[in-house]
């Protein structure tokens, strides 16, 4: 007799924002009736960190800041302990995409997936069915990802009049007896006019001009920034 479980996300995008239900089906498929457990679904968030094989030797010098940064985890019971039968089973889930409590001020929240050489941070389901002690237990996984929103006008108690995206430029000129910071704009762009929509997403674009930006550059007697700012302007004060 042959079991095989797999998880079925309803979003066919599997990308999900903080706050939101994550929802689907864990699919249950046996060629006869399968006696388990009980079955749980985890909701597992980790930032797994990697030293460059350049830092080997400073290894011990490390240990501590390259352990895995546990971001997200909730365990879920779909079933308790019993029988299912032969065939192809779907049981459904809903399970809120919320941050952990905070055990420390190091904590920073949910983080959007991301895929490096040394950085990895993954969002992860994973499903068990726990068997007898004479058959392993039945695993699967499904990797979900985890964005920021857009940024949106949610709720202004007054009428807006414009949303505008600037970018900024801050230049440091100096020496040891004193430094001079000044920041000027380099360009701004209106990305929406008037009373715009609550709830709507607001897309930003901006295409940066080549003479006027550069990388961060920094130097015994200059430094040079930029800033991105996002304006939004009302008729009245917005609290």
């Amino acid at each position: 007799m042959s079991t095989n479980i797999d998880i079925s996300l309803k979003r066919a995008s599997k990308v999900y924002f903080e706050g939101e239900t994550i929802a689907g089906v864990v699919v249950v498929e046996s060629s006869g009736d399968v006696r388990h457990e009980g079955m749980t679904l985890l909701m597992e968030g980790v930032v797994n960190l990697q030293l460059s094989t350049k830092n080997v030797g400073i290894f011990e010098a490390f240990s501590n800041s390259i352990k895995p940064i546990n971001l997200l985890n909730t365990s879920l019971e779909l079933v308790p302990p019993g029988k299912i039968p032969v065939g192809i089973t779907d049981i459904p889930f809903e399970i809120p995409l919320r941050a952990r409590q905070a055990v420390s001020s190091g904590y920073p929240g949910l983080l959007e997936t991301y895929h490096g050489v040394f950085v990895n941070i993954m969002y992860t389901l994973k499903c068990s069915m726990k068997r007898s002690f004479l058959n392993k237990p039945l695993n699967t996984s499904c990797q979900f990802f985890v964005q920021y929103r857009p940024i949106r006008v949610d709720e202004c108690t007054v009428p807006i009049k414009s949303i505008e995206l600037q970018l900024v430029r801050v230049e440091t000129c100096g020496c040891a007896e004193g430094y001079s910071r000044d920041a000027t704009e380099i360009q701004n762009i209106q990305v929406g006019e008037g009373d715009v929509a609550r709830g709507r997403d607001v897309p930003l674009y901006m295409v940066l001009p080549r003479l006027f930006t550069c990388p961060t550059v920094t130097t015994t007697n200059f430094k040079i920034g930029t800033l991105v700012e996002l304006s939004t302007f009302c008729y009245t004060l917005c609290k």
